[in-house]
């Protein structure tokens, strides 16, 4: 399955643009459609705080015993194991690190998004493909 590369601003142009998933995340009787940042250099998917509250979720300082790195380096997350709905695919676990940092974007990373997905980039063509295994 085919999908271009988007923007999050209209103000930006095609240049800006990146590879952003459109998908359902589900949570208990909850559901949300979200855009995931499909980030071959992210170790973990990522889930923001204000995603997870809409969930249902409820932050437990207990729980909090991952330490991200990189860009949201020194912030601690919980994991969170979601649901995904993406287009025609099978539903698949998705377990992310659910982080009380809201800038940081929704990340599909190698545990687990890649562990359940081939993608291929075709930058030049701001197109992007995913095959379920």
């Amino acid at each position: 399955m085919r999908f271009r590369y988007t923007t999050t601003d209209p103000s930006q142009n095609e240049f800006d643009s990146l590879p952003r998933l459109p998908l359902t995340l589900n949570h208990h009787e909850r559901s949300i459609q979200v855009n995931g940042l499909v980030d071959s250099g992210a170790t973990v998917n990522v889930l923001p705080f204000s995603v997870g509250l809409q969930l249902g979720e409820i932050w437990d300082d207990k729980l909090a015993v991952v330490r991200l790195a990189g860009s949201i380096g020194n912030s601690f997350a919980q994991p969170l194991p979601l649901i995904a709905r993406i287009g025609d695919f099978k539903p698949v676990k998705l377990v992310f690190a659910w982080t009380q940092n809201d800038s940081t974007p929704l990340i599909l990373g190698q545990m687990n998004f890649f562990m359940e997905f081939d993608v291929c980039f075709f930058r030049t063509k701001f197109e992007f493909e995913i095959k379920q295994h």
